[in-house]
């Protein structure tokens, strides 16, 4: 009887930029999208490509709750809220956590090490919860201020993908600052991916607030910047928490900044 022989395995399919959008939307969001193929190893590096995409479809999404919160005949304060609360619903509030766990890290830490335990521990201190408060009064505020739906979903969109597209930007420019935890094992997105996240948010912005483009930018890329410097004085380097915090900074400096340029 002879051996049975031995089955060729079957090939593994090369991820697509339709992958790379789905693990950028589950990574991103609590929307109930599936894989259809195990990560690769850089797929994750890859996808952040995708970031300011997802971010968009999120600020529609926000923009949506407080135009239907205005048509209810709540106060613009109040709608803003509740934009901000499905934002933060649709995301699990991912960049808000980061913005809690770095407020406390270089707020409460004396030293690199302690920073980073800081960080890590999933309890919130009174700095956490004083920056969350903060950037969520602030976005509510320049939301209120804003007042028409349309303008409103334009800021949300543009803001939702313009802060997102620093992320990879600044994975692409600091190190890790752990050997492990999320920096460290999604990698450094190619520089490819930075152009196309770059040139994504730039057209989601020109789209939804015309002229104020260059301002979104500008703003956005000093907001970051500013997280980016002070998380290098700070862990010479940078975690999944620095980019929730330069996400927030970002959005809430771009909101205010279409608000004064109105």
């Amino acid at each position: 009887m002879h051996d049975a022989l031995p089955q060729p395995r079957p090939k593994r399919r090369r991820a697509t930029w339709l992958d790379e959008i789905a693990l950028a939307t589950v990574f991103m969001t609590r929307l109930p999208v599936r894989l259809r193929l195990d990560p690769e190893v850089d797929l994750h590096a890859r996808s952040m490509g995708w970031f300011p995409l997802v971010g968009a479809a999120v600020g529609l999404l926000a923009g949506g709750v407080y135009a239907l919160a205005l048509g209810l005949n709540l106060p613009p304060m109040a709608a803003a809220l509740l934009a901000l609360a499905a934002s933060a619903w649709v995301t699990g509030a991912l960049h808000e956590d980061g913005l809690a766990d770095v407020a406390d890290g270089f707020g409460g830490g004396r030293s690199r090490e302690r920073k980073l335990e800081i960080m890590r521990d999933s309890r919130v201190g009174s700095y956490g919860v004083l920056a969350v408060v903060f950037s969520v009064g602030l976005r509510a505020s320049a939301l209120a201020a804003l007042a028409e739906p349309a303008l409103v979903a334009g800021a949300l969109a543009a803001a939702g993908a313009c802060s997102r597209a620093v992320l990879p930007a600044l994975a692409w420019t600091l190190m890790p600052a752990r050997r492990d935890g999320l920096a460290a094992n999604h990698g450094c997105p190619p520089s490819k991916r930075v152009a196309l996240a770059l040139a994504i948010a730039a057209v989601v912005a020109l789209l939804a607030v015309g002229k104020a483009v260059l301002a979104v930018a500008v703003a956005g890329a000093l907001a970051a910047a500013m997280v980016g410097f002070l998380a290098l004085r700070q862990i010479r380097g940078y975690t999944g928490d620095v980019l929730g915090a330069a996400q927030q900074a970002a959005e809430t400096v771009i909101l205010l900044t279409l608000v004064a340029v109105q």
